[in-house]
């Protein structure tokens, strides 16, 4: 059965996108059945991966307000173990859709429509990694709700823990009321800037406040990990000799072991 893991942070440019994308390639190269879902508008998950939205019929969106059966949006890439279902703009439209069902059928359950969608296909994988948008809608309190843990990319730059707390009432909240099971799977430092004083403070801060929450592996800024999604690729098939290569497999290697596989 697979193991369910969100990247959530709903302050943007943290690197939550280019991390699903890599971890979700790493885990695949590991020999880790892996699905990868977009749950972002932007899509920018499903374009990092070499889709457009020309490439596929169905998306996330017809999978969670029930247009059609998950299976028939996952599309396996070209990349070792890796399957996507794709985000189009169309999930924008999501909050509208679930206030019109909710109208429609007073037992309608807005938050838990993604997770039962996994229910149909968990045992056919190793991992699924969510790419959730970032803010706390609808659609991340789904990803919440359907997952066993979150984990928390953080930025190595100024006002790096800004907006944690209200991700971590969020997780507090879900937990109390919708997914007793859900726990941080850990706490990622990403954008790593060795040059400057503010990244090793950042690391120090963030390692003092999450403990032993914090992964041993931080993800560098470097400009080949920047230009991978424009050419559709994960960093270890755009460029198998980078740091970022090598930081994510070791990302991988981690999550697995945390999770005793």
């Amino acid at each position: 059965m697979a193991k369910i893991i969100s990247l959530v942070n709903q302050k943007g440019g943290v690197g939550k996108t280019t991390t699903s994308i890599n971890l979700a390639a790493a885990l695949g190269k590991e020999n880790k059945k892996t699905l990868l879902i977009d749950l972002d508008s932007q899509g920018n998950a499903s374009n990092g991966l070499g889709l457009n939205s020309n490439d596929f019929e169905n998306d996330i969106y017809d999978v969670i307000t029930g247009a059609c059966n998950i299976k028939s949006a996952i599309i396996k890439t070209k990349f070792k173990n890796l399957s996507i279902i794709p985000s189009t703009i169309n999930l924008a439209g999501m909050d509208v859709e679930f206030i019109k069902k909710m109208l429609e059928d007073n037992s309608f359950r807005q938050n838990e429509q993604l997770k039962n969608a996994l229910s149909e296909i968990k045992d056919n994988y190793d991992y699924i990694i969510i790419d959730c948008q970032p803010s706390l809608g609808l659609s991340t309190m789904n990803a919440l709700v359907a997952s066993d843990s979150v984990i928390i990319p953080v930025q190595c730059e100024y006002y790096a823990l800004e907006g944690i707390t209200a991700l971590l009432n969020s997780i507090i909240l879900v937990q109390s009321n919708m997914n007793p099971n859900l726990r941080i799977e850990g706490v990622l430092l990403t954008m790593l800037d060795g040059r400057t004083n503010i990244g090793l403070e950042v690391i120090e801060e963030v390692r003092k406040y999450f403990k032993s929450k914090v992964f041993n592996t931080i993800i560098p800024r470097l400009v080949r990990l920047v230009e991978a999604p424009s050419h559709g690729k994960p960093i270890s098939d755009y460029d198998p000799t980078s740091r970022a290569t090598l930081a994510y497999e070791n990302l991988a290697k981690e999550v697995i072991s945390r999770n005793g596989d």
